[in-house]
């Protein structure tokens, strides 16, 4: 992993100040804007929260400097930080990965991927610990392989294609499991005692965030955790937390003296009085242990307690997310040619009225569809990985990958390979019928969507408000007015003074054009794309900001209008990345993939309808995916088709 990463903490004493006085403000505005108390201290916490994981980045790598944020408020947008060139993993990485495969592979046509319960085996589990498919993520120090990430989210497409619950498995254990908060937060005794276990596999991990009140929001977490002498004793409960059965090693995230905290918590090998699993059925899931936990005076020894200098267990829990965001998407990019497997088969098996579906327009149209969703996944996780892997937090750019990766699969699933299908879609034993929820769950993991699609709104937009509305907003509190009326000449002169600035910047905004973005050598097409996106980036600050000027405090409350302006900068995300993606493929089939999906945003962001030429080109990329032209499909075994007739 990077050197850059998080521990590095170049800021400064001033920097610190600057952060408690944003969250600070954050609590005032909404008590301005009308909020109880108590709503405006638990945003506040949360605030404050995800400023102090900001504080755990490099200031050159915090969020202000990160991709996204620079190519809408910067003039210029930072093409280089949208470029991300593939790794290979060392030598030691590339054997363990190419095992993991070999064992998944063998199990699976062996038929023992599997337990009587339907879960990935048990001997499934211990095959991949002796391979090294567990410690990929730990450093070699402690046992593991220590694959960067960005060679490691690849692979995970890759041990999708054989079977996504494994794959799964791997960022629960590796991402949002024990592993990371360890390997990030851990001092040296800790991880010399928790992470060899857990590179090794002898411990699997998961980690214990949601509770039956708080999924979202967590400020209302309720299990407590009392320090009665060298131990920590636990009571309450936590509800679907996936990788949950006895034995694992779990980070718990809990209150301490009414914070939340981190205990690593190694869970009995059995349930006993202190300790009982919460069973229940799960539709999505279904072939790993999703279960609630309920503790009850169950000890923890405090030397299992993760220190933060600057924070506390949100700030440890909103690190790893990151990593699991830039996995989902992973995961969805191999699920998804699973999906394009299994449809071409049956569109040049199916006839209608005398001719094969997969010569129909609708059908080829669904097939190039479905490879320009794959190839933005492929770039997205290549990118972001890159990011983290440099040091970056990249909190925007890995929330851009998990909603496009969700909602892609999504799509996939219900719009492009069930209407292939059709009525055999329902079968049993058919892929999707049998896993339609597994399709759809992505979708709520990691953050809810249009949630997460806010909470990128708010990264994007804070630091410019506290650079131009906070100081407005202080000089209403000076001054008692709660609802500004510009209109209003003792309103306009208690904030003539704050106003200037930000006068200052709508000023030079209107004057100055915004240079020419850089772009490296791309195929015509792609390059289209690319330069308008850029464009829109920037002229899209200009609408941001005149958003914030007209809600100004009740911003907070116009969730629509928010996760409207969230999608569309997200669209315009993917369409430059994935360009540059696809421009230094030699493959021609990725780049028309790329360029198809581009148009299909555009027209969305545009709110056009698509042209007979994009017509033409997207069924024409269709026709020659159904002949075996997507190259990334090869190995892949494909389904029988039920009831062949």
């Amino acid at each position: 992993m990077s050197s850059k990463a998080p521990g590095t903490n170049d800021m400064t004493a001033h920097d610190r100040v600057e952060q408690d006085h944003e969250a600070s403000f954050a609590e005032t505005a909404l008590k301005l804007g009308g909020k109880s108390d108590d709503e405006a201290r638990r945003t506040g916490a949360i605030d404050k929260a995800d400023d102090q994981v900001e504080g755990l980045f490099a200031p050159q790598y915090q969020t202000i400097h990160s991709p996204v944020h620079r190519a809408v408020w910067d003039r210029g947008v930072p093409v280089d930080l949208f470029e991300a060139q593939a790794e290979k993993p060392d030598a030691t990485s590339q054997n363990v990965m190419q095992s993991s495969l070999e064992v998944v592979r063998r199990h699976k046509q062996a038929g023992t991927l599997m337990n009587e319960d339907h879960k990935v085996s048990e001997a499934v589990l211990n095959d991949l610990g002796e391979v090294g498919y567990w410690g990929l993520l730990v450093d070699k120090e402690h046992g593991g392989s220590g694959a960067p990430f960005r060679s490691f989210a690849p692979f995970l497409t890759k041990m999708a294609l054989i079977d996504p619950t494994v794959a799964g498995l791997a960022s629960v254990h590796g991402c949002i499991g024990a592993v990371d908060p360890v390997r990030t937060f851990g001092n040296d005794e800790q991880k010399q005692r928790f992470l060899p276990q857990l590179a090794s596999g002898a411990k699997l991990s998961a980690f214990a965030l949601t509770e039956p009140c708080a999924g979202s929001d967590l400020t209302a977490l309720r299990t407590t955790a009392e320090l009665r002498g060298d131990e920590y004793v636990v009571n309450g409960e936590k509800l679907f937390i996936t990788n949950t059965v006895p034995g694992r090693t779990i980070g718990l995230v809990c209150l301490i003296d009414d914070k939340p905290a981190v205990l690593i918590c190694d869970l009995p090998p059995e349930e006993n009085d202190q300790f009982q699993l919460r069973k229940y059925g799960l539709w999505a899931l279904k072939h790993t242990y999703n279960q609630g936990i309920v503790f009850n005076d169950f000890r923890v020894p405090a030397s299992n307690l993760l220190q933060v200098n600057r924070g506390n267990g949100l700030t440890i829990a909103y690190h790893g997310l990151n990593l699991g965001r830039i996995a989902l998407c992973a995961n969805a990019a191999g699920t998804m040619r699973l999906m394009m497997a299994s449809m071409i088969p049956w569109a040049n098996f199916r006839v209608t009225y005398g001719e094969t579906i997969a010569r129909r327009e609708l059908v080829q149209r669904r097939l190039g569809r479905l490879a320009g969703l794959i190839v933005a996944c492929d770039a997205l996780v290549q990118w972001c990985s890159s990011l983290i892997d440099e040091g970056y937090r990249g909190e925007m750019e890995c929330i851009i990958a998990k909603i496009f990766g969700s909602e892609a699969q999504k799509e996939a699933a219900i719009e492009l390979c069930m209407k292939t299908h059709g009525g055999r879609s329902f079968l049993h034993g058919h892929m999707f019928g049998d896993n339609v929820h597994e399709y759809l769950a992505p979708c709520i993991y990691e953050g809810e969507g249009e949630m997460l699609g806010m909470a990128f709104f708010k990264s994007l937009v804070k630091h410019h408000g506290t650079q131009f509305f906070e100081p407005v907003g202080k000089a209403l509190q000076r001054a008692k007015i709660k609802t500004p009326n510009m209109a209003n000449p003792a309103h306009l002169w208690a904030l003539k003074d704050a106003l200037i600035p930000y006068a200052k910047w709508m000023a030079a905004e209107t004057i100055i054009p915004n240079p020419s973005p850089r772009l490296p050598a791309m195929p015509d097409g792609l390059r289209e794309l690319a330069d308008w996106a850029c464009d829109e980036l920037q002229g899209s600050r200009m609408e941001i900001s005149g958003t914030m000027r007209k809600h100004q405090l009740k911003l907070a409350d116009r969730q629509c209008r928010m996760a409207e302006l969230s999608s569309r900068i997200q669209s315009l995300v993917v369409v430059l990345a994935t360009s540059l993606y696809a421009a230094r493929s030699d493959d021609e089939v990725v780049r028309e993939a790329a360029e198809t999906l581009g148009r299909d945003l555009q027209n969305a962001y545009r709110g056009r309808r698509a042209s007979d030429r994009h017509y033409r080109a997207v069924t024409k990329l269709g026709g020659k995916i159904a002949e075996g032209g997507f190259k990334s499909l090869a190995g892949i075994e494909t389904e029988k088709i039920l009831m062949a007739y």
